[in-house]
């Protein structure tokens, strides 16, 4: 065995002869897919090295790929190579994401900006860390943290991220030894204790051969160097190391972008199923619509048991899985509701919800990011956990659909000023569906408690999610008891099936990224915020159009009201 102490400079020698004769990233068309096929441990899994460069990219810019100054376009895995080989120069790039003005100012930094170099962030780093260090405090005595404290810790933790990938002490790539102390952490190329001689000199002649190749442009040299590293990094701890399978899969997964598919064939489906309401051969434009749904509805469930396999869980940690599972589930209520009644407003009413969740997680990468983080361990091995969050999902998803139905249904009193519009037959499938959402809602918060029973000893504490998810539940039991008892009609459901979907955007969404206290706090984030005020924005503004229209509009007939 060697230490590290006789290890580490031949490594420093190594990666340092690699670096003096490697090009710049932009001026290579080497085929980096044997790179990204390597594993490397990060924030406690074992993932593709392609996975974890498109990762770090995201977190510290929020896009992937990003533009150099001179033009060019890198994404996460070539970006991932040029950190740990240093073929490009990125401390003087503009990388690291600060789009909180405030900040800005309080920084001194330009206002028009979003993205800034990591040397032109150096001069504010201690201003970073002390705004940092008091939301810290706060979090710790479980106080509100304001944001601007919270998007300096952002911002200070970016900072951190990048000089780790820059000294390549955020490169994880060495199994430990079998039997070796810490089995689970795996090594940097900067802490090779414990590892045998023979070995550890292979695995780093074969990252300098690696550079090598690179520099060379040859492409079948590189990729027969990757095979022999990965396979030299696979043998000392075989049962850890992941096997071609699992990787090969993940980074399908990675390239095949189901969701993103899933927007093109819903927005089809939408435009053929609202023209075949119009015009031209309904029945041919009607079934097309709806085989694009289908088949669009296929790739979403493929893509989320893909998610499940490869996260060894089901899709209940973050508000990406969150907000892909009611997208998916709200086409799927769509459907159903569709094959009970044969009428395709039901599917015009799901689709373009379905359709804004999955463009909100494409273009929201930073606030809801799509990592397959392992669960904390409050989430662990919790049948309870699944249950409820899937089941209270589901209920966010039946409520989206009733949502999107609901402004069909007010459309009808707003373009219909003279004639009484005969709306029974909507009004009875709206109020189906928001009963459907009702049941959800309400075994969904019970089985909450029963989880917050088994993980914290208390079935109800009054935290803040539970305050807003009974806060929501009492909103659409109040709306439905009032249509029986005959506080309001049908046009009353209608406004509530808009007005109370505010709660359900409180329960999922304020309370872990406005409010950001309480016991959940493994689902907390930032940002998004203003497509949510002007998504309320805009809703309030069309129910008020719609009671305007309706105040003014012949007075309807008991059967019609």
């Amino acid at each position: 065995m060697i230490k590290m102490r006789l290890l580490l400079p031949l490594g420093i020698f190594i990666l340092t002869s690699t670096f003096l004769v490697a090009a710049p990233a932009t001026s290579n068309t080497v085929n980096l897919h044997p790179w990204e096929a390597l594993a490397i441990q990060d924030s406690g899994r074992r993932k593709p090295m392609g996975i974890f460069g498109h990762e770090m990219l995201v977190k510290l810019s929020g896009r992937d790929p990003v533009t150099t100054k001179d033009g060019a376009k890198i994404g996460g895995t070539d970006f991932a190579f040029s950190m740990l080989f240093a073929t490009h120069d990125w401390a003087d790039e503009p990388i690291i994401l600060l789009s909180y003005h405030p900040l800005t100012a309080q920084l001194g930094l330009e206002a028009t900006r979003k993205r800034f170099s990591p040397r032109e962030l150096e001069p504010v780093a201690a201003q970073l860390e002390s705004l940092s260090r008091e939301a810290a405090a706060l979090r710790q005595s479980n106080q509100p943290i304001p944001r601007l404290h919270s998007e300096a810790q952002t911002v200070a933790g970016r900072l951190q991220m990048f000089h780790a990938l820059s000294d390549s002490s955020a490169f994880l790539l060495i199994p430990p030894p079998a039997g070796a102390p810490h089995a689970n952490t795996w090594l940097s190329l900067t802490a090779f204790g414990s590892v045998p001689s023979a070995q550890g000199t292979a695995i780093l002649q074969g990252l300098r051969d690696l550079g090598i190749a690179f520099r060379e442009d040859d492409n079948a040299k590189f990729a027969a160097t990757a095979v022999t590293l990965k396979s030299n990094l696979r043998a000392l701890n075989p049962g850890i190391y992941p096997s071609d399978k699992v990787i090969e899969r993940e980074l399908f997964y990675q390239r095949l972008k189901p969701f993103d598919a899933a927007i093109w064939l819903f927005a089809a489906a939408f435009i053929l199923l609202a023209v075949g309401t119009t015009k031209g051969p309904r029945r041919l434009l009607t079934t097309a619509g709806l085989t694009c749904t289908v088949v669009g509805f296929a790739i979403m469930v493929y893509g989320i048991l893909l998610r499940v396999i490869i996260a060894g869980r089901a899709p209940v940690t973050n508000m990406y899985e969150s907000v892909v599972w009611v997208s998916m589930a709200t086409v799927l209520f769509g459907i159903i509701f569709y094959a009970v009644y044969r009428n395709r407003t039901i599917l015009l009413s799901a689709l373009p919800i379905s359709l804004l969740c999955l463009l909100l997680v494409r273009n929201l990468p930073v606030a809801m990011p799509s990592r397959l983080d392992p669960l904390v361990p409050v989430l662990r091995d919790n049948f309870w956990l699944t249950a409820h969050v899937l089941t209270i999902t589901l209920s966010y998803a039946a409520f989206a659909l009733t949502l999107g139905f609901s402004h069909v249904v007010l459309w009808q009193y707003i373009r219909r000023l003279k004639e009484a519009p005969n709306l029974r037959q909507l009004h009875e499938w709206l109020y189906r569906m928001m009963f459907v959402g009702l049941i959800l809602l309400a075994a969904g918060t019970v089985l909450g408690g029963v989880w917050a029973n088994y993980s914290w000893g208390r079935f109800w504490g009054w935290d803040p999610k539970e305050t807003w998810a009974l806060i929501a539940l009492l909103m659409y039991v109040l709306a439905m008891h009032g249509k029986m008892a005959g506080w309001w009609g049908n046009f009353g459901i209608a406004v509530a099936g808009i007005v109370n979907f505010s709660g359900i955007v409180m329960a999922w969404y304020g309370v872990n990224y406005v409010l950001g206290t309480g016991l959940h706090s493994y689902g907390f984030g930032v940002g998004g915020e203003g497509y949510v005020i002007v998504f309320l924005a805009l809703e309030a503004a069309y129910v008020s159009l719609a009671i305007v229209r309706h105040h003014r509009a012949p007075k309807l007939t008991p059967a019609e009201a």
